[in-house]
């Protein structure tokens, strides 16, 4: 895993991201759908724009923690959802921000258990998972690798500062 500029896990440099974008997502449930169309044109347009090599794998575990971080705030918190999306030289950064406080735990696995399997996933596929307390909610970040190396599966949790 790499040194961050201002050291604090998944959130890098502003310098360090060659593209962002943000997005408010509604509370219906069009809104997973939504994001995970606005996470395909984030990575169509980096690599068009930028020439970064967004392997099918990367497109396609990026599409599925933004499902899955997505459905979870829609599920647990009242209110919209706001997703960014943050892309350097070498992973994609999916940050989902809601209104609940609780930070969730990932749960051990347990495959007789049905649902609930959300932030096992997205720990199981993402480089770095950073969830993180602020005020008015909280804010998950999953970073996913562009190449097609198999993710850390670091997880670290926060409180606010």
């Amino acid at each position: 895993m790499g040194s961050h500029a201002d050291g604090d896990g998944c959130t890098a440099a502003a310098d360090d991201h060659l593209l962002r974008a943000g997005y408010a997502l509604g509370g219906d449930d069009a809104c997973i759908a939504t994001a995970r169309h606005h996470a395909v044109a984030f990575l169509d347009r980096a690599h068009t724009e930028h020439h970064l090599p967004v392997t099918a794998r990367a497109r396609d575990l990026t599409q599925l923690v933004v499902s899955e971080l997505v459905t979870n705030a829609r599920k647990y918190a009242p209110g919209p959802v706001l997703l960014e999306l943050r892309i350097n030289a070498h992973a994609v950064d999916v940050v989902v921000r809601d209104s609940a406080p609780a930070v969730p735990a990932v749960r051990a696995a347990d495959p007789g258990r049905i649902g609930q399997h959300g932030l096992e996933i997205v720990k199981a596929v993402a480089e770095e998972l950073l969830i993180e307390r602020e005020p008015g909610g909280k804010r998950i970040t999953a970073r996913i690798t562009l190449s097609d190396d198999g993710p850390a599966g670091h997880v670290t949790a926060r409180r606010p500062r």
